[in-house]
């Protein structure tokens, strides 16, 4: 009987195993909102690392987190490292391009608690008394992401994060 067990569990093993090989060697998580407030009121938000406290998710997280910040001190080159607790671990994020009052490009590089390497773009739209702020994270899903997105969605696990730091957005910029 115990035979019987261990094979069905290995077979199982493999199957997920085979499943998660067949995933997409890539992913792409975006969420949006309406902001009841121009592009050039929403975007200085964004272009500038210092002023992500208001609104990121992640400093609600660990609100003691270490941060230290170089390059110029908004847009293209602007770096924000920092180092916090299990929830929003350690990384560095670069600002790569910068379109005044329509795009930001940043390298996100995710180092603890464990490594990836992403690209994290905020598009605004304008809209008639509003922007429309879409915030996507994309980049490579290796084979281990592939495993655990078998049984961890990315989309939930950072979606409700992206949700939330774009709701403090709106409040801020509506302000």
């Amino acid at each position: 009987m115990l035979e019987i067990i261990l094979v069905i569990v290995a077979l199982l093993v493999v199957a997920v195993l085979i499943y998660a090989a067949t995933r997409p060697s890539t992913f792409r998580l975006e969420r949006s909102t309406v902001i009841h407030a121009w592009p050039e009121q929403v975007f200085p938000f964004i272009n500038d690392f210092h002023r992500w406290s208001a609104w990121s998710p992640w400093e609600k997280k660990d609100p003691t987190m270490k941060k230290s910040h170089g390059g110029p001190p908004e847009g293209t080159g602007a770096v924000l490292e920092w180092e916090g607790n299990k929830d929003v671990g350690t990384g560095r994020m670069e600002v790569l391009e910068s379109v005044t009052s329509s795009k930001i490009l940043i390298k996100l590089d995710f180092l603890a608690p464990f490594e990836a390497h992403n690209r994290a773009e905020f598009a605004l739209v304008r809209g008639v008394g509003t922007t429309e702020v879409r915030w996507a994270m994309y980049g490579p899903q290796p084979y281990m992401m592939k495993v655990i997105g078998v049984f961890y969605s990315m989309d939930k696990m950072v979606g409700k994060d992206f949700e939330d730091g774009l709701a403090s957005l709106k409040a801020l910029a509506e302000k």
